[in-house]
């Protein structure tokens, strides 16, 4: 029978393991420690009144568990290689796109995450987003020029095009050369930059911010920089450059969207006549749709299958996705049509091609980069994913936020600035909130490509979460608008951005594809720090045994006899290092969950340092549970997509709060932007704490959810959404002239003080001002004491009986003017609207017949 002070053994032993496991204590230095726990109660068992039989017990499961995993020989051999041949056959098949998928880009941020204990110093110690001088001088000098050229009403209603003289300044200034390289006559400028512009741009014209996009992220230009030959470089970049070619890139084609594996454009290698010579090229036959430039392109960027049935450059019969540059010019080629998309007319439309000549050298890269095309793609898709849609559609929304504010302080009902109202100041702190997390996102991944990373699965997050907060942000501004919101013409500044949004979701990876498949699809193993060694491993592996029954002689079988040690060595490491992972996760979430998260030591101090250790607590508790789901589900994971998109939420909500708290510092931890970094870090902490909360509830192993529930929601769920009052401090400071306004919308284009932006400034400069002034009125008509006749003006009676003076009256009329004139929308005569009006004898409605 247990004695009272052998129950305390026992608890100091399971206490001791815990902090073992939390602190991450080496497999050694554990063995080491455990060691010394049961030499010391062995020795209190003979000088002491310890149990022997419990000391012997300790000895048996000591030297059982410690031999065989310290020894690497054994641990390898009894344990590791049973492992291996199980793992290789549950793992999931994959396909050559995913396969590509996984190995392109790089894990950042993103693998910290899912460390399950960040190294917030990585991440603080990053340079702030920053412009340099000669980009700066850029922005402010033919960015601002170019949002002057341009008339989205215009532009979208009349012309149905960007006007001539845009198109030759754009090519002119060299806003299609941002990425290109100086010695090619480019601009070389920094993504950042580049995010920056567009994001500009879109707050006056979604039309000209989707056409700038294209040329400087995945397009011919990055793929001729990435992977080009040195010839192709020369000859395409500086054209590039000029202006001189227009790219496209065609990738969709009608029966192949996201699965681009499933393209059925192919090109083969055959005999033809180029420039009056017999040559070896590609005969090439596709259908693509949806691509941008396309019908003003004069360089194609295609992506189709090879095939090679007569060997004439290689052994191969099918090469697989390739990426060549073919001139608009050529032959059967059909381009010139467009596609109309939701009355954004950017340059989009369908591009065909029947039995197309080219030479082989039109492979980008040269034969040496056939079939590698949509490895290219990926490697080249993760930059400008996290770049274009998301500055886009944040450009949106900071014009958004900027004229919401603004409208919700001037426009009043019942007397009173619609601001006032508590309905409108829970959307007005919700759009503050959200562009701050939009802001953050953008700059903070942006900043990561600058520093050389090519983050895939951040520029999925980005990509998906950003234009998604756009979209609540867009139907925010258009409910407070009104019916302002939703009359179109000259004076509405939000209807095409708004109607813009539906596009950016779409495009570059439909955003359910992206949650659903490739945020947690990619990250499970691209940023997890064992599975895909382990995966490496096992396919390293399974080669190895393939080629030993393969052997012709002694030497191959030998090579393959080494490559098998070398697989087992190395899914060995990987193996026992998530073991470790997990046991470590497990015990930090307990202890996290148990403590809050209280006691946990982060980098900053002062009113954000709760979010950070509530980030750490969700980080183990994340990996923990994606680690018994890949145990639990195996190759099944993969199609459970309503969970691995939930445990992708909970990645990218961690994304999200850390950018918030990197931008508040970034900024030099301005107070008076606290309520919104409360808010964003609140919503995204919440939400991941629901996204658990949803995991757990619908895992198909119960007893599993419950085990996981007590180790990670031991208190229950304790985090709260943003509180009211947090809110409604956010809507003050965007309806206010601030400094945390004045930052928030910043790069905002305005134009001139009588455009229907423009006109906001003054505004609400004298809204805020005379508020004092309007509140003496309106006391003085409730008590009597200012009498007004019907249809009199308030400001002339309270003049005349000298409750205000000149300059107050004088600024008061002028607040009402500004008002109508905001609040003013546009109506058009019977033969304005429509492309094709009915001649003006055609009966219309009221018309007698």
């Amino acid at each position: 029978m247990l004695t009272v002070i052998a129950i305390l053994w026992i608890l100091a032993f399971l206490i001791g393991s815990v902090a073992l496991a939390y602190q991450r204590q080496s497999l050694v230095t554990s063995t080491a420690a455990y060691g010394v726990f049961v030499l010391l109660y062995s020795l209190w068992a003979i000088y002491g009144e310890g149990t022997d039989w419990l000391a012997l017990l300790f000895w048996i499961i000591f030297l059982s568990i410690a031999i065989p995993l310290n020894i690497k020989e054994l641990r390898r051999t009894w344990i590791s290689k049973p492992l291996l041949d199980v793992f290789r056959k549950v793992l999931p098949e994959m396909s050559e796109t995913e396969a590509a998928a996984l190995e392109a880009g790089s894990v950042w941020w993103d693998g910290e995450l899912f460390s399950g204990k960040p190294n917030w110093k990585k991440l603080l110690d990053t340079p702030a987003p920053k412009l340099s001088e000669e980009e700066q001088t850029f922005l402010d000098g033919p960015v601002e020029e170019l949002c002057g050229m341009l008339d989205e009403w215009k532009i979208t209603h009349e012309w149905g095009d960007l006007p001539p003289q845009v198109w030759e300044f754009l090519k002119k200034q060299g806003f299609f050369a941002y990425i290109i390289p100086k010695q090619y006559g480019g601009k070389q400028f920094s993504a950042l930059m580049n995010s920056e512009t567009l994001a500009k741009v879109a707050t006056c014209s979604a039309t000209a911010a989707s056409v700038m996009a294209v040329p400087n992220s995945l397009g011919p230009s990055e793929l001729l920089l990435r992977y080009g030959t040195d010839e192709q470089k020369h000859h395409y970049l500086p054209r590039l450059a000029s202006g001189e070619e227009v790219p496209c890139f065609a990738l969709t084609s009608p029966t192949a969207g996201s699965d681009a594996g499933a393209i059925t454009d192919y090109g083969v290698v055959c005999k033809g006549s180029w420039e009056g010579k017999e040559i070896t090229g590609i005969r090439l036959n596709w259908d693509k749709r949806y691509i941008t430039l396309a019908p003003i392109a004069t360089l194609i960027g295609l992506a189709f299958k090879l095939y090679d049935p007569e060997h004439l450059v290689g052994i191969k019969d099918e090469y697989g996705i390739t990426a060549a540059l073919i001139p608009h010019n050529l032959p059967g080629i059909s381009i010139g049509r467009r596609h109309y998309p939701l009355n954004i007319p950017f340059q989009n439309g369908p591009l065909y091609g029947k039995d197309v000549f080219v030479p082989i050298d039109a492979i980008i890269g040269g034969m040496p980069m056939a079939g590698k095309g949509w490895r290219m793609l990926m490697e080249c898709l993760g930059a400008g994913r996290a770049i274009s849609l998301p500055s886009n559609t944040s450009g949106g929304a900071r014009l958004g936020v900027y004229t919401t504010g603004a409208y919700s302080r001037v426009r009043k009902q019942f007397n009173m600035p619609i601001a006032k109202f508590e309905g409108i100041d829970e959307v007005l702190g919700r759009m503050g909130g959200l562009l701050y997390s939009m802001e953050a996102v953008r700059t903070m991944t942006a900043a990561a490509i600058d520093q050389g990373e090519q983050p895939s699965v951040c520029a999925a997050i980005s990509k998906y979460h950003v234009t998604e907060m756009a979209r609540v942000v867009g139907n925010d501004a258009m409910d407070v608008h009104g019916g302002k919101g939703i009359q179109l013409g000259p004076r509405n500044y939000l209807a095409r951005g708004y109607e813009s949004i539906p596009i950016a979701i779409t495009v570059e990876g439909a955003n359910i594809l992206t949650r659903n498949l490739m945020i947690y699809g990619q990250g499970a193993i691209r940023c997890h720090p064992y599975v895909l060694k382990e995966m490496r491993a096992a396919s390293m592996s399974e080669h190895a045994n393939t080629a030993t029954v393969q052997a012709a002689n002694d030497e191959e079988r030998a090579a393959a006899v080494s490559e098998q040690h070398a697989a087992l060595k190395q899914f060995d490491d990987a193996v026992f290092g998530h073991f470790g992972l997990a046991l470590s996760n497990t015990a930090r979430s307990l202890i996290l969950s148990l403590t809050n998260a209280k006691f946990m030591r982060v980098p900053v101090h002062g009113p954000t340092r709760r979010f950070y250790q509530h980030i750490n607590r969700f980080s183990a508790a994340f990996v923990l549970a994606s680690d018994v789901a890949m145990l639990t589900l195996g190759g099944t994971l993969k199609r459970k997509e309503k969970l691995s998109a939930r445990l992708g939420d909970m990645l990218s909500y961690m994304y999200i709060a850390s950018a918030v708290l990197k931008r508040y510092e970034d900024q030099g931890q301005q107070s008076e932007d606290l309520p919104l970094v409360e808010w964003a870090c609140r919503q995204a902490l919440y939400r991941l704490q629901e996204q658990m909360h949803g995991f757990l509830r619908n895992f198909p192993n119960r007893w599993v959810a419950a085990i996981l529930r007590f180790l990670i929601f031991t208190r229950g769920r304790m985090y709260s959404a943003p509180p009211d009052e947090c809110g409604h401090r956010i809507a003050e400071l965007m309806s206010t002239p601030s400094a945390a306004r004045e930052r928030l919308t910043h790069n905002t284009y305005i134009g001139d003080k009588h455009s229907p932006v423009g006109m906001f400034a003054e505004a609400l400069t004298l809204a805020i001002k005379l508020e004092p002034v309007e509140k003496k009125i309106h006391s003085a008509i409730r008590a009597g004491e200012l009498k007004l006749a019907p249809r009199a003006s308030s400001v002339d009676a309270a003049y005349e009986a000298g409750l205000i003076d000149e300059s107050e009256a004088r600024q008061l009329r002028r607040l009402e003017e500004l008002s109508i004139e905001i609040c003013a929308v546009d109506d058009f005569a019977q033969d304005e609207l429509g492309t094709k009006p009915f001649p003006p004898d055609h009966p219309r409605p009221g018309m007698t017949l």
